[in-house]
């Protein structure tokens, strides 16, 4: 590959969208390191020569920002400070050939599954000995790990499966290769992610087979937390309460997106699910494991959704009253089932709805923590951050969820497990004092 200067070149690897995109941006600098080729990840120094950028294609505002980032890169290009500037992820699948006319300046356009091709063009080998090998762009003691690629489902109003493709699991053996090697390497905290972890090894065994995943998980030495992320609520495995209940190093958390809780609304999105069947699963997952947290993701603004359909949801919510919730408006997807239906809500109405419903949930989200005052928990150390240090308990996930903030004269390091008593509580995080 030829170089405006006679330095050795060095990849930047800029990652956008949702933890399976970063487990991507991992791999593949995992596979440039192994191949001797410096490579850095949203590389701050600036001394990079060649930028690939790993788009999200999810919604609306996802695109923008992933155009906004290779139009960024394309004008560092131009300006002589990059030699190449390629392009891969979610995006560049579903829309490769209209962007590839749009910004001829990128030097080449890959899908979500052409690692290999991306390889060659930076003249390297796909190397198949690395597996689980990855070069982590989170903090040591986490990581996130992908136990599949791609999704069977038919929910109207998502293109995931357009850039995705079809479900895919690893196998078992495969899965524990990978968590043994980052436990290794200093991992304590391991998220399993997946488009739908709830389908696990339905392809390969012909049986779900997310129960028997983490029973072998949770044997490996050294693995203190596993969080589960994106469980989808119909046919879900119930044994996968019990393990969780009976393995003490499985975090009693659960991501479980519902999208809504109109039978209405459930219906048109295709979800394969009905209300009452959702209030049966939430009580029975908080019979078989008490205390569990559970966070679940709702879209406000779906095609057709009536103020009454809303008010259905804020009571759903108020009796469920959920530990953690995310809210999304409705984007109108081409080639997405809800997408020959008329998007007849307006924008600042959707976020007019979404605002309301998170102002529903502020107000349980602080009672659930006012819960919380006294009691002595667990707390993994993430940061150090303004004098003080920034923890999460096993009911929190990362970037997403509530934090614990500690101020100690005790010297912490991330990655360091410590009991703390919670002395407050606010709307979203917690403080507490070492015990």
């Amino acid at each position: 590959m030829r170089n405006r200067t006679l330095k050795q070149n060095k990849v930047n690897i800029i990652t956008l969208g949702c933890s399976k995109n970063l487990v991507d941006s991992e791999v593949l600098s995992g596979q440039l390191r192994a191949n001797e080729i410096d490579v850095a990840h949203e590389n701050k120094q600036l001394d990079h020569n060649i930028v690939v950028v790993n788009t999200c294609g999810f919604i609306d505002k996802a695109k923008e920002e992933s155009v906004n980032t290779i139009l960024e890169q394309v004008a560092l290009k131009e300006q002589g400070q990059l030699d190449k500037v390629y392009v891969t992820g979610c995006l560049s699948e579903r829309y490769r050939q209209d962007l590839a006319q749009e910004i001829p300046e990128v030097d080449a356009w890959f899908g979500t599954l052409e690692l290999p091709f991306i390889l060659k063009e930076l003249n390297a080998d796909f190397k198949k000995e690395l597996l689980g090998e990855r070069m982590l762009s989170t903090p040591r003691h986490y990581a996130y790990l992908k136990i599949s690629e791609g999704c069977n489902r038919t929910c109207s109003f998502c293109a995931i499966p357009l850039m995705r493709h079809g479900h895919v699991s690893k196998t078992i053996e495969e899965i524990v290769q990978e968590a043994s090697h980052l436990v290794r390497n200093g991992v304590k905290e391991i998220m399993l992610i997946a488009q739908e972890l709830t389908y696990y090894g339905l392809d390969i065994y012909k049986k779900r087979m997310l129960p028997d995943l983490l029973l072998r998980l949770s044997d490996i030495e050294g693995l203190h937390w596993i969080r589960l992320h994106y469980a989808y609520p119909s046919k879900f495995p119930m044994e996968v309460l019990d393990v969780m209940r009976e393995r003490e190093n499985i975090c009693n958390y659960l991501d479980m997106p519902l999208q809504h809780a109109s039978d209405n609304m459930l219906k048109a999105m295709k979800r394969q699910i009905t209300k009452a069947e959702m209030i049966d699963l939430i009580q029975e997952a908080r019979l078989r494991v008490p205390g569990i947290a559970i966070r679940t993701t709702l879209i406000t603004g779906f095609p057709g959704e009536t103020i009454e359909d809303v008010e259905e949801l804020k009571d759903f919510l108020t009796r469920m009253r959920f530990e953690r919730v995310g809210i999304f408006t409705y984007s109108h997807e081409e080639n997405t089932a809800a997408y020959s239906l008329e998007d007849n809500i307006p924008h600042e109405e959707k976020e007019r709805r979404a605002q309301e419903i998170m102002e529903l949930q502020q107000e349980i989200s602080y009672e659930k923590n006012q819960e919380l005052l006294g009691r002595t928990l667990k707390i993994l150390i993430d940061k150090k951050e303004a004098g003080r240090y920034i923890g999460r308990t096993e009911f929190d996930s990362v970037e997403v969820d509530n934090e614990v903030i500690i101020t100690s004269v005790a010297s912490l390091q991330p990655g360091d497990f410590v009991q703390g008593k919670i002395i407050r509580a606010y709307d979203y995080d917690i403080e507490a004092e070492l015990v």
